[in-house]
């Protein structure tokens, strides 16, 4: 009897143990999700899961690098800062050897609609050329480091002749055209002299707007933009002395000029403020480097596969590029 009843409470302590491991199994499981809850609503709560919007008053800081594209998200976070009554000033941190002309005339609207509210600056890390000089041209005032690059103030439009490589492994290329001048210059023979004088056109066409915008936006004349824009680059000290910048610096400088000239709260916190992304996951490494490198063949430089830039260019006008092509900057020794 007693070896019986020995063997029952031992059962039920083990029915016991059992179902207390459930109950403290449920309420952990219960305490991971307000936890996940906690992690995800508490920064949507503060305003923190924007970037940066509803923390007050601040100065926005927006990242251009790379090469430059038409980037619609980009421009969209820019008209969010233009109507976002916390953001006190907008900080343009420039890195990019340019793009296409489009992308940065898209940038540069973008970015004078936000000087037009509140006071914009540009700070310019290794090189603000090209393209990325004229999104700079836009601030009110431009900071560079002594060695930046800054400058190469010009328009370029390249075409591959790819029709003796398409000739040597026996490809002849045929087509029908409405008129002589669609789709010209093609890959897939060798530019006519009327064809070249065509993009030559729009190239000066596209380079005298550049000398244009630089004339209005810089303390110089007609003339000496025009002098400035031969395609030279200029480190950050020669760009002072030619007035294509207007101090040397980093963030320190820009803050100054911000709080003494354009009198914006002393001591606000500079947040830095990216483009929203649908998908994060989906980023390559290489996207940046093979857009970089079909802008400077002049391709479409938002093409995902040589074929199909090349297809682009064949059958239509991708755009101009604006671009520094040597490379990313000096390197010092």
């Amino acid at each position: 009897m007693v070896m019986v009843d020995s063997a029952l409470a031992s059962a039920q302590d083990l029915i016991d143990r059992r179902r207390l491991r459930r109950k403290l199994g449920f309420w952990r499981v219960l305490a991971l999700v307000f936890l996940a809850a906690a992690v995800v609503g508490i920064p949507l709560a503060l305003g923190l899961s924007d970037g940066g919007a509803g923390r007050g008053s601040q100065i926005a800081r927006v990242k251009i690098e790379g090469v430059i594209t038409e980037d619609d998200k980009l421009l969209d976070l820019l008209a969010e800062l233009k109507d976002d009554d916390s953001v006190k000033a907008v900080i343009l941190k420039i890195d990019s050897p340019g793009g296409t002309t489009v992308g940065g005339e898209t940038l540069y609207r973008a970015a004078r609609g936000i000087a037009a509210v509140k006071p914009v600056a540009a700070e310019v890390g290794t090189l603000a050329a090209s393209a990325g000089y004229m999104v700079a041209a836009a601030a009110d005032h431009i900071v560079a480091r002594e060695t930046s690059i800054v400058g190469s103030i010009g328009v370029l439009f390249q075409y591959v002749d790819a029709s003796v490589l398409l000739g040597n492994v026996g490809v002849d290329m045929k087509a029908i055209k409405s008129s002589p001048m669609k789709a010209e210059p093609s890959p897939f023979a060798p530019a006519s002299q009327e064809s070249q004088d065509m993009i030559r056109r729009l190239v000066m066409d596209t380079y005298q707007w550049f000398v244009a915008l630089v004339d209005e936006r810089r303390p110089i004349d007609a003339a000496e933009a025009l002098r400035l824009a031969d395609g030279s680059i200029f480190t950050g000290r020669q760009g002072l002395a030619n007035r294509l910048v207007d101090s040397l610096g980093g963030e320190d400088e820009v803050r100054l000029w911000l709080e003494k000239e354009r009198k914006v709260e002393a001591g606000l916190e500079i947040v830095d403020r990216e483009p929203k992304s649908d998908d994060d996951f989906g980023w390559s490494p290489f996207a940046g480097a093979r857009a970089f490198v079909f802008a400077t063949l002049g391709l479409d430089p938002a093409a995902e596969t040589l074929p199909q830039a090349l297809a682009r260019s064949a059958g239509q006008l991708g755009g101009l590029v604006s671009l520094w092509t040597p490379g990313s900057g000096m390197i010092g020794r």
